[in-house]
């Protein structure tokens, strides 16, 4: 049922973030989840966008208390306020490219082709490489700010990032899969652009949400996890260590499974897509709660109704 409802929610958003801007619709440019602002007519904008362009880091020393950077600030705390209400859920359920990511997912199992398995000390090492990418991000604006670093490293995570090429698509636009010979800056990122949209294709078919491994948001997110108001909760009294959650977690996460004093174990990379509170066969065991109000919790008679569901029963 929650799957059912999920994959309705991430539907309705694909089409309203991509498409909404056409019927007039902006939600500004702070939203903690990649609806690409090269996608004409979008409803909305990637707080990562803001945060590097012309509302974010690219402030000089001396216009931090300018208007330029009041308004950045007021991006920041709006995409601070939308992070707080619905955490991870912005990217398990909301997130266009990670709805884009599920269904690829769908047709690689309808094709009965299994997905790769990474090595947990492979999983373990990437984790780095979403902070490095969020640093570069935050880092080369400043230094074309404030350091004389050429502009047309400006934008530089948008530049290489593969929703630029691909979500355009859904409207009908190609001009993002050329390479740009303007100088050999920009040339050089867009020839690294498509190398990285290449490899993203041939990953998220094999793997489960092969880009969000290495998301700067989840990164940026993480930062202020503590401060939102959904929290996933474990019962590790009562956890009979039967190792489901683990198995059908779609980003391979272990903490869940291995936690057994903390009670908090919404991890960096946990996306709420709630699989593994479905999968778990205690009752009360894992739950996600809107401040202390209950959403969602593991049962037993949830998974015996949905095993019965998917064998007819």
């Amino acid at each position: 049922m929650i799957s059912k409802i999920r994959l309705i929610i991430q539907n309705i958003s694909f089409i309203f973030l991509t498409y909404g801007g056409k019927l007039g619709i902006h939600l500004g440019y702070s939203l903690p989840c990649f609806s690409c602002p090269y996608v004409g007519g979008c409803a909305g904008n990637c707080y990562l966008m803001a945060l590097q362009g012309n509302y974010g880091f690219e402030i000089a020393a001396a216009d931090v208390f300018s208007t330029w950077g009041e308004r950045a600030l007021l991006i920041f705390i709006l995409f601070l306020v939308l992070f707080m209400l619905l955490s991870k859920l912005w990217c398990g359920w909301i997130c266009p490219f990670g709805t884009l990511q599920d269904w690829f997912t769908s047709l690689r199992r309808k094709l009965g082709i299994a997905e790769t398995e990474f090595s947990w000390k492979t999983r373990d090492r990437q984790k780095i490489i979403k902070y490095i990418l969020l640093a570069a991000l935050i880092i080369i604006p400043l230094c074309i700010a404030n350091f004389g670093l050429h502009s047309d490293f400006k934008m530089p995570f948008c530049q290489i990032c593969p929703a630029k090429p691909i979500m355009p698509l859904f409207c009908g636009e190609t001009r993002h899969l050329s390479l740009d010979f303007t100088n050999s800056i920009t040339l050089s990122f867009t020839i690294l652009s498509m190398v990285i949209t290449g490899g993203l294709f041939v990953g998220i078919f094999f793997k489960d949400r092969f880009f969000c491994m290495f998301c700067p948001m989840l990164a940026l997110m993480h930062i202020f996890s503590k401060i939102g108001f959904i929290h996933f909760k474990k019962s590790v009294n009562t956890c009979q260590g039967c190792g489901n959650c683990k198995r059908m977690c779609p980003v391979d996460i272990r903490d869940v499974y291995l936690e057994k004093e903390n009670k908090d174990v919404l991890t960096e990379d946990c996306m709420l897509c709630l699989k593994c509170i479905e999968s778990c066969p205690g009752d009360s065991v894992l739950s996600v709660k809107f401040f202390n109000l209950n959403i969602f919790s593991s049962s037993r008679k949830y998974l015996a109704d949905k095993c019965g569901r998917l064998h007819g029963k």
